[in-house]
């Protein structure tokens, strides 16, 4: 998921979208101690892509209260 994909969310679809990928994290992390991954690099991405959703919602919070 790209920033520029992030900013044409709505409020609602931020937070299941992040819910969403708070899921699969826990997944693959579960995977990882389980079996071996297909993608390595999978933990570090969805780590990112969740970063990237809680930067845009705190966004949206700074300018509200401005």
């Amino acid at each position: 998921m790209k920033a520029k994909e992030t900013h044409g969310l709505s409020k609602e679809e931020l937070k299941i979208e992040e819910q969403r990928l708070r899921k699969e994290l826990f997944d693959v992390r579960s995977q990882a101690v389980t079996e071996k991954l297909e993608n390595p690099h999978k933990v570090g991405n969805l780590k990112r892509d969740i970063a990237r959703l809680m930067t845009e919602q705190r966004a949206r919070v700074i300018k509200e209260s401005k």
